[in-house]
């Protein structure tokens, strides 16, 4: 259940054309519902903003589909995270009006009732091989209903092509900057925007990159001042990072 659902159901209450009882029993799943091993908070959507996703990476093809039921009956949308193309086929038989994306590796049933179209997301990478982390935020986002525009390959090994996006960043409401290597990117970023700047260190690089340990430590050490930093190639944490700064937005009508 969402906000829009509650307040539907406090409405048809408050103008008695539903029973107290059986508003009651509506609510009586909130706020988690039960389904096999797993306990969906069907609740987070009106606490955060946004519904739980589920985590796929680890669980068993019963668990992940028995999450996406629950939340799916709650929200009639669902979003499933680091899913291998291999769940993903089996998703798509329990599931036939999701989508799956093999590069970002979600599967995405329906889409979130809401807009934030009157903001703009920067999610801008350093390289093509940092992409799927670009998209699981990109795609994250869209999910929302918000828009994002995508600037990629835009590493400070060659800055003039960063500087030459200047405007469509300087344009956004948030930048999600990505990289792996020594993790530069945000930094310059941070220097030329005004706008939050969300960091998100790639496992992409050579051996002292450390999986990604090195970007992570030089986006902490960053001397711009108020750079966000989530953990290594968590495309999902800065979508939902950036989600939260457009909550506190007016959303477009």
């Amino acid at each position: 259940m969402n906000e829009s659902k509650l307040r539907d159901l406090l409405d048809q209450v408050s103008a008695g054309t539903l029973p107290a009882d059986q508003a009651l029993e509506r609510l009586r799943t909130l706020p988690f519902a039960e389904a096999g091993q797993v306990l969906a908070d069907t609740h987070r959507v009106i606490r955060q903003g946004f519904p739980e996703a589920v985590y796929a990476e680890g669980k068993t093809l019963a668990q992940t589909a028995d999450a996406l039921t629950a939340l799916v009956t709650a929200h009639g949308c669902a979003l499933a995270t680091r899913v291998s193309a291999e769940v993903a086929i089996l998703l798509q038989q329990r599931f036939p009006t999701g989508s799956y994306d093999g590069v970002s590796r979600l599967y995405r049933i329906g889409q979130m009732i809401g807009s934030f179209r009157s903001a703009t997301v920067a999610v801008v990478c350093a390289g093509t091989s940092d992409i799927p982390v670009a998209e699981e935020a990109s795609q994250t986002l869209e999910f929302a209903g918000a828009r994002v525009n995508r600037i990629t390959d835009v590493g400070v090994a060659g800055l003039h092509r960063l500087l030459a996006r200047l405007d469509d960043l300087r344009a956004a409401s948030i930048v999600i900057a990505i990289a792996g290597m020594e993790g530069a990117l945000p930094s310059v970023l941070g220097g030329l925007v005004a706008a939050p700047v969300i960091a998100v260190p790639t496992s992409v690089g050579y051996g002292a990159n450390l999986h990604g340990i090195s970007a992570l430590l030089s986006m902490l050490n960053s001397c711009a001042s108020g750079l966000t930093v989530v953990n290594i190639d968590n495309g999902f944490g800065a979508a939902m990072a950036a989600l939260r700064v457009l909550n506190m937005q007016p959303k477009a009508r």
